[in-house]
């Protein structure tokens, strides 16, 4: 039988600072295309779980130690990246400290849902509508 042909993996974490008020969220901007401000995240290697993925991405990209506290969603949208197709498993997580720019994150912005930077790369903007939603509700993200 012939392996299949499938999305790769991805996830992502939407970082909420809980020592700054408000809780604002870490975005940054990718150093590499697609160009524009994302969530924290990346592909899921060989031998990692999905949530083991996402806090290696955080610490790589953000230098913050993450603790995931809700999985959000999974999006898998065929389209949603221009590089390929693919799923990512998009978590919600908190840590203390102050972010840095690392690895493939050109820089590093700390915001409100109410000051969210342009543009947004990927579908980010949906994910973070969802985000908005389950911060006011508690409600994860819709099945697409």
């Amino acid at each position: 039988m012939a392996k299949p042909v499938t999305p790769l993996l991805a996830a992502d974490a939407i970082i909420e600072l809980i020592d700054q008020p408000g809780r604002p969220i870490v975005l940054i901007e990718r150093l590499n295309p697609p160009f524009g401000w994302a969530i924290p995240g990346g592909f899921v290697d060989l031998g990692e779980s999905i949530e083991q993925a996402a806090i290696r991405e955080a610490r790589e990209e953000v230098t913050l130690d993450i603790r995931l506290i809700a999985l959000l969603g999974l999006y898998s949208q065929p389209g949603r990246d221009p590089r390929g197709s693919t799923a990512s498993a998009v978590y919600v997580a908190e840590a203390s400290g102050w972010p840095q720019a690392a690895d493939d994150a050109k820089s590093i912005t700390v915001v409100t849902l109410d000051a969210l930077p342009e543009p947004l790369a990927f579908d980010h903007a949906m994910i973070l509508a969802d985000y908005r939603i389950f911060r006011e509700t508690g409600q994860t993200a819709p099945l697409r």
